[in-house]
């Protein structure tokens, strides 16, 4: 039996007990966090280094990066530390900072893509009235509420999660702290306070939800009534990048915790949860870049810009090629 004052750290889930495993969860791992870093990285100094893209749209892509680079380092390096090191430990605390630092960015990213959804339907459906619902002041307002909200969000169910009494070991079914793995170790009824704060995030994240699919509704009938087939083009262009990332996110959130017992399995467990915590951010940067052509154009310049002599050379030899 267990204490919960007594407990010192947990053990995560292990990738693999073969040591050749391991070094491979490393590599795979470690490859994925330094893409995510590289990309959100490229994504915020272009946007901040140029001052074209400073619009809501682009402020706000610069805050779902921020908290694209956030949610993926809360979690991820410790599992490379560990795979490296050959060991499953964390320690409590450091399970609790965990817990709460990848609940404040994955929840802030929540809201703030809800918000996208918002941006995106005023810019197609009210242009004219896009300076005046979206001014500067007004987009600072909407992202803090996203961090703020975020911060709450985690901070009341950290401190409501690590408040149980644990008394069924310190094994973890998951490569990273979660909330659900930890309360398969309570041994309180208290346990029922956090089922009702999930309650109530269940409604609050299904609202967002349903925002996003009006909004996005509005949006495609907006578009159908373009007449000409390149505003129809340029406006579904600007859409369909968070329309793409917002799929990702909650498509792989929903299987993750709501897929019938029946299908539940360590290895597909495991398996999901890297879809939707650690691919997002890795490859949010990419599909934003792919159909954004001011975004590829400011990032071409700041290369440019950059490396000049280097752009240079390689466009001479294309040339000559």
């Amino acid at each position: 039996m267990f204490n919960g004052s007594s407990i010192t750290q947990f053990l995560l889930l292990a990738f693999a007990d073969r040591r050749e495993l391991q070094l491979l969860h490393f590599w795979l791992f470690l490859g994925i966090y330094l893409a995510a870093l590289l990309g959100n990285g490229l994504i915020i100094t272009t946007i901040a280094c140029d001052h074209h893209l400073h619009t809501p749209m682009y402020f706000f892509l610069l805050n779902l990066s921020l908290l694209d680079l956030g949610s993926i380092s809360s979690i991820v390096p410790k599992s490379i530390s560990n795979s490296l090191w050959g060991t499953r430990a964390i320690s409590y605390p450091g399970c609790a900072a965990q817990l709460f630092l990848f609940l404040f960015f994955i929840s802030a990213e929540y809201f703030l893509l809800t918000i996208m959804a918002y941006d995106r339907y005023v810019a197609i459906c009210k242009p004219l009235h896009y300076g005046t619902l979206l001014g500067s002041r007004a987009c600072v307002h909407m992202a803090a509420a996203a961090w703020g909200t975020g911060f709450l969000y985690a901070l009341l169910h950290t401190a409501n999660t690590f408040s149980l009494p644990l008394c069924q070991g310190n094994v973890l079914d998951q490569f990273f702290c979660e909330i659900p793995q930890i309360l398969k170790l309570s041994c309180s009824h208290s346990y029922l306070r956090e089922l009702g704060l999930l309650v109530v995030s269940i409604c609050l994240s299904f609202g967002s939800f349903v925002f996003i699919v009006v909004s996005y509704v509005q949006i495609f009938r907006a578009e159908l009534r373009i007449p000409s087939e390149q505003g129809r083009h340029k406006a579904f262009s600007t859409c369909l990048p968070h329309l793409a990332v917002v799929s990702l996110f909650i498509c792989t959130a929903m299987f993750a915790y709501l897929k019938p017992p029946s299908i539940s399995s360590p290895s597909l467990d495991l398996v999901v949860s890297v879809l939707y915590s650690v691919v997002p951010p890795a490859v949010n940067p990419l599909i934003y870049s792919m159909r954004n052509q001011a975004l590829k154009d400011a990032l071409r310049k700041m290369m440019a810009g950059c490396f000049p002599e280097a752009i240079k050379g390689l466009f001479s030899s294309a040339q000559c090629s």
